[in-house]
Order: C-alpha cells, then sequence, then structure tokens
C-alpha cells in the first residue's frame, strides 16, 4: 500500500517515536527525524524531552481498539497540535498542504505532521493499519503498509520467532500427554 508523504511517513514517524528508548537523547533523535523528511532535525534538550512526552500521547493510538476510542484519541492529538495548515509552492513542486505554520518550532512540525498523519491513515487506509507487534515479548507500534492490510507482527523475525514458540510449546504439549 502507497501513502502520501503525511500519511506514510508521518504516520511510520510516529510508530517510530512511540517505540523510542525511555531517553530521547537530541542526538540521536536527529537521524530518526531526518529518515521521515523532517527538514528541521537539530533539538535541544528541552525540546527532546517535550516530543518524548509527545510519543506518550502518540502510543495509545496504536493497537487493537474500538475505532471511537482510536478517532477520540486521534482527535485530541489533532487539537493539541492545532495549527494553520496552508498550502505551499515551494521548490518548484505542485501545491501541496502543510499541517504547520512556516516557522512552527521543531517539535510543532513534529506534533503537527504526527497527528494529521494518523488522522490520514485512519480516514483513507483503516484504523487497522496503526497495529501493535502481536508477539507477546515484544508490543512494537507499526504501520501496516501490506497490500491486504492484515498484519499482525512488527517484523518477519517477529513472525518466526513467535510460531517458533507456538511450535515447540504445541510439541511440548503433545510430549507431556504422550508420556
Amino acid at each position: 500500500m502507497q501513502f502520501n508523504h503525511y500519511g506514510g511517513e508521518a504516520t511510520r514517524l510516529a510508530a517510530d517515536l512511540v517505540n523510542a528508548p525511555a531517553a530521547l537523547d537530541p542526538d540521536a533523535l536527529e537521524p530518526l527525524l531526518r529518515s521521515h523528511g523532517i527538514t528541521r532535525t537539530r533539538l535541544t534538550a528541552a525540546q527532546a524531552r517535550a516530543l518524548w512526552d509527545w510519543s506518550r500521547c502518540l502510543a495509545p493510538c496504536f493497537g487493537d481498539q474500538p475505532l471511537e476510542r482510536r478517532c477520540q484519541a486521534i482527535n485530541e492529538l489533532l487539537a493539541a497540535s492545532s495549527t494553520a495548515p496552508y498550502i505551499s509552492t515551494h521548490d518548484g513542486h505542485a501545491p501541496h498542504l502543510h499541517y504547520n505554520a512556516p516557522d512552527a518550532d521543531p517539535v510543532g512540525v513534529i506534533r503537527a505532521v504526527t497527528a494529521a498523519g494518523l488522522a490520514y491513515v485512519v480516514c483513507f487506509s483503516g484504523p487497522h493499519r496503526l497495529g501493535r507487534c502481536a508477539r507477546p515479548a515484544c508490543g512494537l507500534a507499526f504501520v501496516d503498509v501490506s497490500r491486504n492490510g492484515r498484519r499482525a507482527y512488527c517484523t518477519v523475525r517477529c513472525a518466526n520467532n513467535d510460531a517458533v514458540a507456538r511450535h515447540r510449546a504445541r510439541a511440548a504439549s503433545t510430549a507431556r500427554r504422550g508420556a
């Protein structure tokens, strides 16, 4: 499945922020932000803390939950990140929508694009695409970009590890019954 920049990269950024380790170091955040198309990636320690707080607000949007609860959580994010969206024609591209003011600080930009990205995916691709890994030992947030939208694991590795664990549990159970 292909998403536009806001629906795809912004939502994957939201998942990566949710999955980030507890200590969000400004230097460690820089490559993560850059990899998702954020242009102003240099953050202060205070901005990194604010982004960590924001990532905790993003977390409830991922995983299996009633649609109403997910929409409410995303609406709260949209309200908290409200800026004035505008159409831009910069750098010779066709007109496109920006979800933040041009002079917004980096955290404001990240808040706006991640909230808009989550809303975009829920509205245009389906809320089930904002998942949590089904492997009990994992639970990472992910954006399901598979064609059929039925992904249950964050990676193929987690899917394989879970399958092996289930197989071993069945084999042990069978061995106990046969003994």
